[in-house]
């Protein structure tokens, strides 16, 4: 391969299909074993391997890859890598590249599920020590997003009103309400500064191939909850649900949560100490936090579930970078499209707020032993820095020392 300059236009060397798509499979693999931090961790680690290392994509490319992914709904840093396999090796590169980075913490958290399925948890304390470390990771979750999307007293306001709403009006789609609302409102507060500098992406992905991929997001959004409430119990309903979640997530990992939650627990698939347990145990592994899916798949339907409920909450993912890259350079130079971006990632702040107290506060903090334990948790992510899978085995020993207390 030619060497250059990170910041000028990377050139892509003819290779074997077949090798391609090794390398993609072996480097993403690394990174999937590797990378812990959560998304914008990940992003780093992105940069590091793809960029700096083997120049696989320009610095401009890479910086305009990253900006669509976090426009876009769904887990940013699975599809930031999507989208260099995409680039990489053609549509099986992309394939081969979320697989690599979602493999390992799936088998991880399949097994943690599997060993704990069948088990009545609810009073291990190391259990208990897992829910107040989930506690600690989105609250500090929140301060950071809040920081960056929510910088304004108009946001802020946004933030804590789609907070006490989300709380008090709990219906099946009111947090997509909510959303497209803050959307709205974003239009019209925020939707008339100029986006007409944004820089361009080359992408080698026709349109109609695009506009396929998002016609297949859209009809299966639209059609699986038909299908499900004719196989309420089946496997189209356990497809419809982890669909849904990852096709209405904005603003990073932590904001699947609730909609997660929304999905499973009220179903009576898994149960709600089930659900933050595994929540917590999620913070311990490398890759992307939406692999979270296949732990509650796995509680709900062993091993198959696992593999439907991973496959359908990042198919979302795959087919919106897919059919979004074409269009990339109109969609950011819309004014519109950015302001109502603006107030939606307002509005998931104020989600993962709710989503803070009900389900996580009210399940996890009993009394004050809990609450000294999960600011001691707090104080070793934002302050102390320290990296979320030693927060994790902090939080679990604490939870038996308080069990046993």
């Amino acid at each position: 391969m030619k060497r250059m300059d990170p910041g000028t236009n990377a050139e892509m060397v003819p290779l074997n299909k077949q090798r391609a798509l090794m390398e993609v499979l072996q480097v993403s693999m690394k990174l999937g074993l590797t990378a812990f931090g959560g998304p914008v961790a990940h992003l780093g680690y992105f940069h590091h391997e793809y960029i700096i290392k083997r120049r696989w994509m320009d610095e401009r490319s890479y910086a305009d890859l990253v900006a669509l992914c976090q426009l876009l709904p769904g887990p940013a840093s699975s599809q930031v890598g999507i989208g260099i396999g995409l680039v990489r090796a053609g549509l099986l590169g992309g394939l081969v590249a979320w697989l690599g980075f979602t493999l390992p913490s799936v088998i991880a958290l399949s097994g943690f599920a599997l060993l704990l399925k069948g088990f009545d948890i609810g009073g291990m304390g190391w259990i208990h020590g897992l829910k107040i470390v989930a506690v600690a990771i989105v609250a500090q979750a929140i301060a950071s997003m809040g920081q960056k999307l929510a910088p304004d007293r108009i946001r802020a306001t946004i933030v804590v009103l789609v907070s006490v709403i989300t709380l008090m009006w709990q219906a099946a789609f009111s947090q997509v309400l909510l959303i497209a609302a803050a959307g709205l409102a974003g239009i019209g507060l925020y939707g008339k500064s100029d986006g007409t500098d944004v820089p361009s992406l080359a992408v080698p992905i026709s349109r109609r191939f695009s506009a396929a991929c998002l016609a297949l997001f859209f009809g299966l959004l639209l059609l699986l909850p038909l299908l499900s409430r004719l196989y309420p119990s089946g496997w189209i309903s356990l497809f419809d649900r982890f669909y849904r979640a990852g096709s209405l997530v904005f603003g990073g990992g932590h904001v699947v949560l609730p909609l997660l939650e929304r999905e499973v627990v009220p179903a009576g698939l898994v149960s709600q100490a089930d659900f933050l347990a595994g929540y917590g145990a999620a913070q311990a592994v490398p890759g992307p936090l939406f692999t979270f899916a296949a732990y509650l798949g796995a509680m709900a339907k062993g091993l198959s579930g696992a593999a439907v409920a991973t496959a359908a909450i990042f198919l979302p993912a795959f087919l919106i970078v897919a059919g979004a890259l074409p269009f990339w350079d109109s969609l950011r130079r819309s004014p519109r499209v950015q302001g109502a971006m603006t107030g939606i990632n307002a509005a998931v702040v104020g989600i993962l707020l709710a989503a803070l107290y009900d389900p996580l506060w009210t399940a996890a903090i009993a009394g004050p032993a809990d609450f000294a334990l999960v600011s001691i948790l707090y104080l070793m992510l934002t302050s102390w820095k320290l990296p979320p899978w030693i927060v994790v085995i902090a939080g679990a020993a604490g939870g038996l020392l308080t069990g046993i207390i």
